[in-house]
């Protein structure tokens, strides 16, 4: 019997996808259809249980819904660690979110990963990744958060890295990996400082001790919350750490769209918005610019790229940067607001492009050609006809993603930048930030209908394969429609409001902003109070905006009246520095991994050369020639010399011996007689 649901669906919800994991690594070859029902089975109960969470708080509709459960693991007296879950309604909206864009990443990878060699350890290893998510979202301290953090770091490269036989993926999954751990060292040592100062791991007795100002505060504080803010960085892929994300496209589509849409890349806001107390105003000053730099870099990056996943990669790194860039003006749950908004409509995007990739595949095989990049959207065009609802649904997700009214993007990216403006506002020594803001807003307008009019309108760009594209399988369209629907404004503002300009509803209603645990911090009040105020002023500049991104990329794109080949040659270095990534690679490459390499082969010089050969192969050396001597010695004089001629005499003496022992009583008799008569001389003289 369930004594509190509340506590045992959430379990469940963990612990299924790790079970999917065990079996399939283990048994899913033995499997009919190498396990895959089993995985998808497993990944879909956890979906249906988040949604009874959903509707329990929906049906409670209490601001302060919350449950909790735990256990002690270590306890060593002064030092004690304890293992539990957090429920509440920030918790229930992330496991949703995981589980349902989970789901639809399963049953999405039926079709597209049919056939696959590793298919059984594709699904394994989602179901590890899922696990390792879901412990993230349920932990209730650090430490917990810390461990399941590392083991999507780990899931994460087995699934980037799935198709291992190219070198691209092979180096984009080790790219990633090692990325994280620069950032998984801050936050490491932001964990230290915080229980070296407070003396736990769990959240609320840590805020709690915060907000007394006497345990920790001032400069170490704000140390504290940049190191935990640096494990965002790595997972979120934010500057200077976002190099990892558009190599990540490496991997399966469909992992893209879990990972790198809606879940992983959304673990470091996640955690920022529930460790939000624990922010310094000094420490949200640099989170807030970290995040609008990302923003922008990002959106003009994009712009230039050809790939079709790779400007949904920068697309999510730029949507990333307006999630931390929330979080750092303070309006953390417009971040977390966009967090959700985001999972739905950029996870459909990629869903959309791996069914134009798919197609595109199948049509080139057809073809027999082996040579033409099947994600690069100059070599498709045209496609709208021959794949409706991939087009309509990517178009929905598209007008999200701009922030086009009646749309879900609308509203989250419109509660953000107002929360921007109202932060420039309060202190007009930072105006950059909603300048950087609202000028990705109108950036990411443009490079989405460029993505829309470059792959889905005009003419076939190879006519050839034309006649082979086709609409994907209803295992495929499935989940686009679903999503595609997910990103209308309607399912954010239920109940009451029907407002499309609006954001009031269960979300406003539930996920409500607490205080700063920081004391002499901004209420919540004070900041939801001013960025109220500059609401309507932010919502007509947002909607300027991409309005103007999207009038561009029409003109550019569908009526040609601007030649795009022009102006990248007229700003040939801005256009450069766009389509080469601003150098980061080349520059990183320069100045720091190569560095490092001369370094590390000094080093191994050092070590070889030197120390091995001179120092430890001396040594062994020596050590040979003692060996040497000492046994010429043991042989020669101890062995040969010595115990042999010991052994010598011995026998010899046993020889002579032998010949007296000869058993006769009177031989024995004489002997005696002998010996007396010995004795009687010798006493005699």
């Amino acid at each position: 019997m369930i004594e509190n649901p509340m506590i045992t669906f959430p379990l469940l919800i963990l612990f299924l996808p790790l079970v999917s994991f065990i079996v399939l690594i283990f048994f899913g070859k033995k499997l009919p259809r190498q396990g895959d029902w089993f995985a998808v089975g497993s990944i879909l109960t956890t979906f249906i249980l988040a949604v009874y969470l959903f509707i329990q708080m929906l049906t409670n509709y209490d601001t302060d819904f919350s449950h909790g459960a735990s256990l002690s693991w270590i306890d060593m007296g002064a030092f004690k660690i304890d293992l539990g879950i957090l429920v509440d309604n920030l918790t229930i909206v992330m496991l949703l979110i995981v589980t349902l864009v989970s789901s639809c990443t399963h049953i999405f990878s039926l079709e597209y990963m049919k056939g696959d060699v590793r298919y059984n350890r594709y699904y394994a290893y989602l179901g590890l990744f899922t696990f390792s998510m879901n412990g993230i979202v349920l932990a209730d301290n650090l430490i917990s958060m810390y461990m399941s953090w590392e083991l999507v770091g780990v899931s994460s490269y087995l699934l980037i890295g799935h198709w291992f036989e190219k070198d691209s993926a092979a180096n984009a999954s080790k790219k990633a990996f090692l990325t994280n751990r620069v950032g998984d060292i801050g936050f490491f040592i932001g964990i230290m400082l915080l229980y070296s100062a407070v003396g736990v791991f769990t959240f609320a007795p840590i805020f709690d001790s915060i907000s007394g100002g006497e345990a920790i505060a001032g400069l170490t504080l704000t140390l504290a919350g940049l190191g935990i803010f640096m494990g965002a960085v790595g997972k979120s892929s934010q500057f200077p750490l976002h190099i990892w994300l558009p190599d990540a496209m490496e991997g399966p589509t469909p992992v893209s769209a879990l990972m790198h849409a809606a879940t992983m890349v959304a673990a470091g806001v996640y955690m920022c918005v529930r460790l939000f107390p624990i922010f310094t105003a000094d420490a949200l000053t640099v989170i807030a610019y970290i995040g609008a730099i990302t923003a922008i870099l990002a959106a003009l990056t994009a712009i230039t790229q050809n790939d079709i996943k790779k400007v949904l990669a920068y697309s999510t790194v730029s949507q990333l940067g307006f999630m931390v860039l929330a979080v750092g003006t303070g309006v953390y749950t417009a971040a977390f607001f966009h967090l959700l908004t985001h999972a739905m409509f950029k996870a459909n995007l990629f869903y959309c492009s791996g069914s134009v990739i798919h197609s595109m595949h199948h049509a080139l095989h057809e073809a027999h050609d082996h040579d033409t990049d099947p994600q690069d959207m100059r070599n498709m065009g045209g496609f709208r006809e021959k794949m409706p609802i991939t087009y309509y649904s990517m178009l929905i997700s598209t007008l999200a993603i701009a922030g086009v009214p009646l749309f879900s993007g609308f509203l989250s990216k419109d509660a953000i930048l107002a929360g921007t403006l109202a932060f420039a506002q309060q202190n007009p020594g930072h105006f950059l930030l909603p300048l950087l803001g609202f000028s990705a807003a109108a950036i990411t307008a443009f490079y989405m209908f460029r993505l829309i009019f470059m792959t889905f309108h005009g003419k076939p760009n190879m006519k050839n394969i034309y006649k082979d594209i086709h609409e994907s399988p209803k295992e495929m369209t499935g989940p686009i429609v679903l999503l595609g629907a997910l990103s209308f404004f309607i399912f954010y503002t239920l109940p009451s409001n029907f407002n499309p300009i609006k954001d009031k509803g269960w979300f406003t209603d539930l996920i409500v902003p607490r205080n700063s645990a920081v004391p002499g911090s901004l209420t919540a009040n004070e900041i939801a109070e001013y960025a109220h105020h500059a609401h309507y002023l932010a919502m007509g500049l947002s909607l300027f905006v991409a309005a103007a991104g999207i009038l561009l990329a029409v003109l550019m794109y569908q009526r040609q009246s601007i030649s795009a080949e022009k102006l990248s040659k007229k700003f040939g270095f801005l256009y450069y520095w766009s389509y080469n990534k601003f150098y980061f690679d080349e520059n990183y490459n320069r100045y720091l991994y190569q560095p490092f390499l001369r370094l590390a082969n000094s080093i191994s010089w050092l070590d070889w050369e030197f120390y091995d050969k001179y120092f430890i192969n001396g040594l062994g050396k020596l050590t040979n020639l003692f060996s040497k001597i000492s046994g010429k010695f043991d042989y020669d004089g101890i062995d040969q010399s010595l115990v042999d001629g010991f052994g010598r005499v011995s026998a010899v003496s046993g020889k002579f011996l032998r010949n007296i022992q000869t058993g006769r009583l009177q031989n024995y008799l004489l002997f005696v007689v002998a010996g007396i008569l010995v004795i009687i001389i010798a006493q005699a003289f």
